[in-house]
């Protein structure tokens, strides 16, 4: 088993920066991340950049493309399957949509005005049109991933209408493109109604990313909040961290297990502090 930082360990820092302190603290490598790494290149640097400060340090991931409208989605899957190739990454990340999760709840409460301009991806869908518009973006991202000989893992968030393990499952089968993974995140999974039953199911190949990460109880009928929900340490939650490693062990993986924290109070602290306590947490909880 390998352990890769993700940007959230060093969450108010640059993509520099998490390189730098994944390097410091421990890790097996890193998991570049938005909207960081497309700071990093807006301000005028390329992934040729980030050859020399990661002097061959691995890169576990690159993310995250963002379900958007056609133009900005070719945009964005293309710069960070750009970067992915440039810095040896075996992956990109695609997160389901909308990704802002306040689209989700306006449109649930009947709030969002028809002239509101933030992406809405597949809301107001039937289940089996949004699959089937989801599918169309994942066979997208795949094939501008496999351009630059990378795979694509997807992420299928808990507040997504395409939330749960089974939809990505279909999703793969509908679209058979052999560069396309999953990824394993015990907050999304566990707030979508997934088990680790569920993912002790899952074929080891298919899985390309596991994210250790916890939440606190979300009350039935609410719409997942990230926001609220995953604002404590990693092990101070309601998720059960160990079935969720377990189950993922029972499958035979041996790959990447990435820290995610969105936690307000720990973003404050010192990031070397952080990451290198994640780091053991983890480490723990893989022996």
């Amino acid at each position: 088993m390998h352990i890769s930082m993700n940007s959230t360990a060093a969450f108010h820092g640059t993509t520099l920066r998490d390189i730098a302190v994944a390097k410091a603290t421990g890790f097996d490598a890193v998991e570049l991340q938005t909207p960081k790494l497309f700071r990093f290149l807006d301000a005028g640097y390329t992934a040729h950049d980030l050859v020399g400060p990661l002097d061959g340090f691995p890169v576990s991931g690159v993310g995250a493309i963002q379900e958007a409208p056609q133009d900005a989605f070719v945009r964005d899957a293309t710069r960070l399957a750009e970067v992915a190739q440039v810095v040896g990454a075996p992956f990109v990340q695609m997160c389901t949509g909308p990704v802002d999760v306040r689209v989700v709840k306006e449109f649930r409460a009947g709030t969002l005005a028809p002239d509101d301009l933030r992406y809405r991806a597949s809301l107001g869908l039937t289940g089996a049109e949004a699959l089937a518009e989801t599918a169309q973006r994942v066979a997208l991202a795949a094939d501008i991933a496999a351009d630059h000989g990378v795979g694509l893992y997807l992420e299928p968030l808990a507040w997504s209408p395409i939330n749960r393990m089974s939809q990505a499952l279909e999703i793969f089968e509908r679209i058979d493109r052999s560069n396309v993974r999953l990824c394993v995140d015990f907050w999304h999974f566990w707030a979508s109604g997934d088990t680790p039953d569920d993912v002790a199911s899952l074929p080891a190949e298919l899985i390309a990313a596991v994210h250790v990460c916890d939440g606190l109880h979300i009350p039935a009928g609410e719409i997942p909040d990230q926001g609220v929900s995953r604002n404590v340490w990693t092990g101070a939650g309601d998720i059960p961290l160990q079935e969720w490693v377990d189950a993922v062990r029972s499958t035979g993986y041996d790959s990447w297990y990435c820290s995610e924290i969105f936690c307000d109070k720990v973003a404050e602290l010192d990031d070397e502090l952080v990451a290198s306590t994640l780091r053991a947490s983890i480490s723990m909880l893989l022996r």
